[in-house]
């Protein structure tokens, strides 16, 4: 994640074959506006809700691709609750918790990060990327220090 150090960071866990998969779309538009002001997507598949994230990474990414056109980062999938959940979610949950609990509800959960690293705000999945953008814009606009 050392990488992304100094970016403002949206990180989402996505699925193929979920009622909010067309957010694939808003998620290519925020990151073609705002990638070069030092914007990042990462986006992190994740099977845990209803199986809706099937085949591998690469079928997976194909999907994306090939369906809306993603350019931004595509993780190997992982599971964001439970024994075997990924480091990154443990800390982002920890970080901001949703209403009444800190467990990742549904796929396209959002979480945006500010440049020092700090979670600022968390989106659940009915929440649009282009919903987002203002506060995205705002982080954007701070110092990189």
């Amino acid at each position: 994640m050392s990488i992304y150090r100094g970016m403002v960071l949206l990180i989402v866990n996505t699925a193929t074959d979920c009622i909010f998969t067309p957010q694939y779309v808003g998620l290519q538009d925020l990151y073609w506006k705002l990638n070069a002001s030092g914007f990042e997507i990462l986006d992190f598949p994740c099977n845990q809700f209803a199986g809706q994230a099937p085949g591998t990474s690469e079928e997976i990414f194909d999907f994306c691709f090939s369906n809306f056109g993603i350019t931004f980062p595509q993780f190997a999938k992982i599971d964001v609750n439970g024994p075997n959940e990924s480091p990154l979610y443990t800390f982002l949950k920890a970080k901001y918790k949703g209403f009444f609990s800190s467990k990742i509800k549904w796929n396209f959960t959002k979480f945006l990060v500010d440049r020092k690293g700090r979670v600022v705000k968390r989106y659940g999945p009915t929440t649009k990327p282009e919903k987002i953008s203002q506060d995205i814009q705002r982080l954007l606009q701070q110092k990189k220090t």
